[in-house]
């Protein structure tokens, strides 16, 4: 009979322990699967939740500022940490152009040629010690000229305060300068005004009185060779009457140009007069054209029956009006009109300069006048005039309003012949009439041309002279 106790059947309690242990692993393993999937669903609401607590942060009006503010301050964080790691390793290279070349010689000795005024700098290194030496500026070129004669010479050119954690490179490296010697010659003093679009029209500037009228000059020989003149440039903008200034001097060559030379003094003090020679004179009218229907200037009424001319003396002595233009053609019938002042040669201002004119018409009529003098201008070599038939008047037709033709008589009118390019002998020459802007009345020369007789009384007295002595032999 089978035993089946099992603390009496070894076999059967190790099968049941076996049994028990399967059991207590398969509880363990669901207990496993529970805790997992009980994480699982933690962390999966975990995130859900926050990825809703995101989404309101981000698509929130009230914060979306400060996530913009918070990124980009982390941004600028992470690009400038990478920067700063990557440019301490980086090797970079930098040109800078026109850095000024300066030069250590004995300049009250020598003059140096040849030598350029600036290099270009190539600065290589570090990127954080080339981006330093960029941002100080306080660098430059040496030239050491220091001990050298007179003659030509290969020079190297040195940078001077750059960092010495960069190398610097130079074009151009070196230079072939030439050292001249200096000498000192004498030149005459001339000047220029100098912004003369800064004064006003109406001064004028007398001739400038110079302390000293030579200065001298040093200079290598053929650069002093090559000067024309030294002037005083005088600054005239707004002067408004005399002043006294230290004029800078500078050397020119003939072109114009200015040469580099040493001037002793650099400045002249120089005295300048400032007038505002002025005359008051009265305006007239210069008619172009014939004023149609058969009508003529009665009167022209202005706002201003004179103006104020500025001008050198001597263009105001030979000036005693000014004139207005009016294109004859135009005029129908009375008008008013607003019209510029033609401005004289030599006159710098008019003021006013345009004037109002009330112009009135009339009905025009002609008139002959007799026995009006011939006169004989620019006779400068005082030649004798003899007219045919001795004639010494003529006959002129006057055409303007009855009342402004009533006006005129003969001693009114000038004619005259111009004796400028005549010659001795018999000829004709063309008669001219003076039109009188004042009267509003046109004149016309009934005869044209006359024939003259010059001779040289000078060459008469000669031969008068000659027949004399002969008739004593």
């Amino acid at each position: 009979m089978k035993n089946n106790d099992p603390r009496q059947n070894p076999q059967m309690k190790d099968s049941e322990s076996k049994l028990e242990l399967a059991n207590k692993i398969a509880r363990q393993s669901k207990k496993v699967v529970k805790t997992y999937a009980t994480i699982e669903d933690g962390l999966f609401k975990g995130v859900r939740w926050l990825s809703s607590w995101i989404d309101r942060i981000l698509f929130n009006p009230r914060y979306g500022k400060v996530v913009s503010l918070a990124l980009a301050v982390l941004l600028y964080l992470t690009v400038n940490y990478t920067d700063t790691s990557l440019s301490n390793n980086i090797q970079s290279v930098h040109e800078i152009p026109s850095v000024p070349v300066t030069i250590n010689y004995n300049s009250d000795m020598f003059e140096i040629s040849g030598l350029p005024s600036e290099a270009t700098a190539y600065v290589m290194g570090e990127m954080s010690d080339v981006q330093l030496v960029r941002t100080q500026k306080n660098y430059s070129v040496v030239a050491d000229l220091s001990g050298l004669t007179e003659g030509t010479y290969q020079v190297k050119l040195q940078p001077k305060d750059f960092s010495e954690r960069v190398n610097v490179k130079l074009e151009p490296s070196t230079a072939l300068v030439t050292i001249k010697k200096k000498v000192t010659t004498q030149f005459d003093l001339s000047y220029d005004f100098i912004n003369t679009d800064k004064l006003d029209n109406i001064y004028i500037l007398g001739d400038p009185q110079f302390e000293a009228t030579k200065v001298n000059v040093r200079a290598a020989s053929d650069t002093l060779d090559s000067i024309a003149f030294v002037k005083a440039l005088i600054d005239v903008s707004g002067k408004t009457a005399d002043f006294e200034q230290d004029a800078v001097l500078v050397a020119y060559d003939q072109t114009g140009t200015p040469v580099k030379a040493d001037i002793i003094p650099s400045t002249v003090k120089v005295n300048v007069k400032v007038t505002s020679p002025s005359k008051d004179v009265p305006v007239a009218v210069e008619l172009q054209g014939e004023i149609p229907d058969g009508k003529a200037i009665e009167e022209i009424i202005f706002d201003h029956s004179s103006v104020k001319i500025y001008a050198q003396q001597s263009v105001l002595d030979k000036l005693d009006k000014v004139s207005v233009q009016l294109d004859a053609t135009k005029l129908t019938s009375d008008t008013k009109m607003y019209q510029t002042i033609t401005l004289p040669t030599g006159v710098r201002q008019i003021n006013p300069a345009r004037v109002n004119m009330d112009i009135k018409l009339g009905d025009a009529v002609s008139k002959t006048i007799d026995n009006v003098a011939i006169n004989a201008i620019n006779n400068t070599k005082r030649y004798n005039v003899q007219t045919k038939d001795d004639q010494i008047a003529v006959s002129v037709t006057v055409y303007g309003t009855q009342a402004n033709v009533d006006k005129i008589t003969a001693s009114d009118i000038y004619v005259y012949l111009d004796m400028k390019d005549l010659q001795p002998g018999e000829q004709e020459v063309t008669l001219q009439v003076n039109q009188d802007t004042g009267t509003y009345v046109k004149y016309t020369l009934q005869q044209a041309s006359l024939t003259v007789n010059v001779t040289d009384p000078s060459n008469s007295a000669a031969s008068d002279d000659n027949d004399s002595d002969g008739g004593t032999n």
